[in-house]
């Protein structure tokens, strides 16, 4: 019989997974970067597998200009699963978004020795909000109006797994690795818990050579998910990017959650042409040139590409949504939070 059996194959991961100094869940394409550049910085230790979830088109394109670019010695990028990959005692293990019902489960059944937090986004900045806040409150994503309450049962998840990630942090067992600017005071107040808070600036993937040709539009525009997530009217940004392209050719790199029906009717705007990238916006876009500039609605790239193009010398403007663009979907407190980086950054790294 050709194969192996489930087994066989389990051993076989539990095997190299005892082999590694780190073993990290993957589930979009920043949280796979953040991890190479973890181990590139020596917080994973000399050996990381790293194991992409299956069924991602971003993830695969992204795991494929990695390998392009050559590995840091260690690293292994795994072939993708579907299922998450359980802790054992002797490696660290890296994850990204600690509000999944499934991460936060596994913290509390298989208690891991040492856990590592890379980028997701700006919900980095909420999880540490929620680490220094009032005890008690449970770890769970900011939710939008007018969604349904959650369950009991969710909701007891969440408060458990924060009382494990402050037990963590406090025997000194978890680390926050970022590129996002945290201001000076929630970094101090995140240090006091024991947890260990390292910056970065991506310094491996400044090091490796530029490849592939960029756009040749002046003006880029990054995608967002706010459409899709309901919380910005879908006309009133569209009509923003019909504008765009009447002024002059945009170069529009969608966001890998964008609905596919809103991203033909872009195709469709005059002086807009959509690159179908599939990979992070720091890896796609880090070769711009001066003369050009990147134009966002508040996100993370933004902060992330100031930093990968400041050498450059390219603008990275991010456009700060106007009232009537929100929904009522939107509440104040998530506005609040979707606008930290709409400016240049006055936080701390590291």
């Amino acid at each position: 019989m050709n194969g192996s059996s489930p087994g066989v194959e389990q051993h076989g991961r539990d095997h190299a997974r005892e082999q590694c100094s780190a073993v990290a869940w993957v589930e979009s394409p920043l949280q796979m970067l953040g991890v190479v550049e973890a181990h590139h910085a020596g917080l994973l230790g000399p050996r990381t597998r790293v194991v992409p979830r299956a069924g991602l088109r971003p993830l695969t394109v992204t795991r494929r200009e990695l390998r392009r670019l050559g590995l840091p010695d260690g690293l292994e990028l795994a072939e993708p699963e579907q299922d998450m990959p359980r802790p054992g005692r002797g490696p660290a293990w890296v994850v990204g978004d600690a509000f999944s019902g499934k991460v936060q489960l596994t913290w509390l059944t298989a208690l891991p020795r040492r856990v590592v937090i890379v980028d997701d986004g700006l919900a980095t900045i909420r999880l540490l909000e929620l680490l220094t806040g009032r005890p008690g409150v449970p770890l769970l994503r900011a939710r939008a109006a007018g969604r349904p309450l959650r369950s009991a049962a969710r909701t007891a998840l969440g408060a458990a797994a924060a009382l494990r990630l402050r037990a963590a942090a406090h025997a000194g067992r978890l680390s926050i690795f970022t590129a996002l600017p945290v201001p000076a005071e929630l970094a101090d107040a995140v240090r006091r818990t024991g947890a260990e808070l390292a910056g970065h600036d991506f310094a491996w993937l400044r090091a490796q050579p530029l490849g592939g040709p960029r756009p040749a539009e002046r003006t880029v525009v990054l995608g967002t998910s706010l459409v899709r997530n309901g919380l910005i009217h879908r006309e009133r940004y569209l009509t923003w990017l019909a504008e765009l392209g009447s002024s002059g050719p945009v170069a529009y790199f969608p966001h890998r959650r964008e609905d596919p029906g809103d991203l033909d009717r872009v195709r469709r705007q005059p002086g807009v042409t959509v690159y179908e990238g599939g990979g992070p916006a720091e890896m796609t876009l880090r070769g711009l040139a001066a003369e050009q500039k990147v134009i966002s609605l508040p996100s993370t790239a933004v902060t992330s590409l100031r930093v990968l193009l400041a050498a450059r010398g390219v603008a990275v403007e991010t456009v700060e949504v106007p009232d009537e663009w929100w929904t009522a979907r939107a509440a104040p407190s998530l506005r609040s939070h979707l606008s930290m980086f709409a400016h240049h950054d006055t936080g701390v790294r590291g």
